[in-house]
């Protein structure tokens, strides 16, 4: 009885290796057994797995927070002199969408730039001890010190120092980071089993270190370029973004001026420049979780702060009856509960594409991170469509900026399935390829969002007396609209057949017929 014991906790044991190594998005080769150095490291030593969700949830809450100072930003609507009726649209969306929300979705990016190289450096390094915490908590600190630098750069754009913050604190992520590899390259059993069994263990140090300074040395340029022209400072940062795409072209450029370089058999295993390049499916999908869980946070953030009658006025304005004051909010509330429906409904559908997704690369990350983007735009969205008076211009405005979000928000999620598709038999289930029978289904589901939003925006634009019955109406149909879609699939389908192949749904009539004259079962006829 005791062995059979020791048997099964064995088995345990070696059960909750793996699931730590496949959450890490170590290679195949570590989920077999626990390597030899796991047995020969020091018993100070242990899974990063804590530390990866710690890390998970902190970034995504610093890319998240970021929009507040965006959707705080107050537009005064004047309907009263018709100089600021003419004029008030076009400046209000020109400091909305060219400094706060410009600077804010280029901030996302370059947060969410850092956590990849995090994913991708402790793909390298898979196990922690006391000093590897402890450098990873001061970079997590300089990644929560980003909001700030933000908030200093879409208040005063022209003003250097923000970006001198900013470009200073990516400076020193990269340098602790880059402490963290000589670290941990200086003790290899904390080091990936592949890179520990390889004679290349030097040139994977260096390469490694190559690509993780190219960005603080970007951010460096770009300070220096602030205080000769801030514009270009900008455009810097911008390309920090496109940065491993911009190398693999100019490697692709090379490869065909002077011939392909040669590299060490196993230089490409990590930190390449492929847009196929794997990232670990579980953290792509907990960063986002984490995402879509603080936008539907921070949308009863300003329901508690704003819409919470003062004592006195209910009992001066409104006899004590907090009844009748809270009817005032109610616009408030509806557009609440339609922006938590459509974050909601837009976490199910990325729910639903991850779950057949079996393998995440480098570029579909990167198109995860603008769908992200736009779902942290969201509580401006909630701000927008309920900031102005009724049937005013600027609540059109608001509408049709919140019909642009959903459709960027869904999109981005399409066409991650788009390339997906490409390479199907590696990165999706089956059930899903073009041939498989989810396949139309998924494609409805993930395009349903973008089009309802599209048709939105169109009809506020035809419709503008009734842009906020109809926005609002968008957002009561759609859960039911998912709820029926399969449904309403299967008789699209069926449609399309009828008017595109209706010599095939005779001919099925046909069977049908003689089956039930015969007796037989249908699907003995079509055998």
């Amino acid at each position: 009885m005791g062995e059979s014991d020791d048997i099964i906790e064995h088995h345990v044991e070696e059960e909750m290796e793996k699931k730590g190594a496949r959450s890490r998005g170590a290679p195949s080769s570590l989920l077999e057994s626990p390597s030899p150095s796991d047995w020969e490291a020091p018993s100070s030593t242990q899974s990063s797995h804590r530390l990866l969700a710690f890390s998970d949830a902190l970034i995504s809450i610093i890319a998240t927070v970021m929009i507040l100072p965006v959707a705080h930003t107050k537009v005064e609507d004047n309907e009263t002199s018709l100089l600021l009726l003419l004029q008030e649209l076009r400046q209000s969306v020109q400091l909305l969408l060219t400094t706060k929300i410009a600077v804010y979705l280029m901030t996302f990016l370059i947060v969410t730039l850092a956590w990849a190289a995090h994913i991708r450096l402790f793909q390298v390094i898979v196990r922690i001890d006391d000093c590897l915490a402890l450098l990873n908590l001061a970079c997590m600190m300089l990644i929560t010190f980003l909001p700030y630098t933000f908030s200093l750069m879409a208040t005063f754009p022209e003003n250097i120092l923000g970006i001198l913050l900013f470009c200073g604190c990516v400076m020193v992520i990269g340098l602790i980071q880059s402490v963290i590899v000589l670290y941990a390259f200086s003790r290899p059993f904390l080091l990936n089993e592949q890179i520990q069994i390889s004679e290349n263990q030097t040139f994977y140090k260096h390469h490694i270190l190559k690509v993780i300074m190219r960005v603080p040395i970007m951010c460096f340029f770009a300070s220096i370029f602030s205080f000769i022209f801030f514009q270009l400072s900008y455009v810097l940062l911008a390309i920090v973004i496109f940065l491993p795409y911009i190398s693999q072209c100019l490697r692709w450029c090379r490869s065909k001026a002077i011939g392909q370089v040669e590299e060490t058999p196993d230089s490409m295993l990590f930190y390449t420049y492929l847009p196929n390049e794997p990232l670990s499916k579980e953290r792509v999908e907990a960063f986002s979780d984490g995402v879509y869980a603080i936008v539907a946070t921070l949308l009863i953030l300003d329901i508690c702060e704003d819409n919470v009658p003062d004592l006195t006025v209910v009992q001066k304005q409104y006899g004590g009856s907090l009844i009748a004051a809270l009817q005032d909010y109610g616009p408030e509330y509806l557009a609440y509960f339609g922006s938590f429906v459509t974050v909601g409904l837009l976490w199910f559908v990325h729910h639903s594409l991850f779950l057949h997704v079996t393998k995440a690369t480098r570029f579909m990350g990167l198109l995860n991170t603008f769908s992200l983007a736009f779902v942290g735009g969201l509580p401006l969205a909630y701000q927008l469509t309920h900031e102005f008076p009724d049937n005013s211009r600027n609540e059109l405005e608001a509408i049709q900026i919140s019909c642009v979000i959903v459709f960027f928000a869904g999109i981005f999620q399409l066409a991650i399935w788009v390339v997906a598709l490409y390479n199907e038999q590696e990165t999706l289930h089956p059930y899903v390829w073009y041939d498989g029978r989810e396949h139309v289904f998924m494609l409805a589901k993930l395009a349903l969002y973008p089009c309802v939003a599209l048709g939105t925006f169109f009809l506020t634009c035809i419709l503008s007396k009734f842009s906020a019955p109809i926005f609002h109406l968008m957002e009561i149909t759609v859960p039911f609209a998912f709820l029926l879609l399969r449904v309403l699939v299967r008789i699209g389908l069926a449609l399309l057949r009828m008017i595109f192949c209706p010599n095939q749904h005779n001919l099925r009539r046909v069977v049908e017929e003689e089956a039930d004259e015969t007796r037989m079962p249908f699907n003995a006829v079509v055998t």
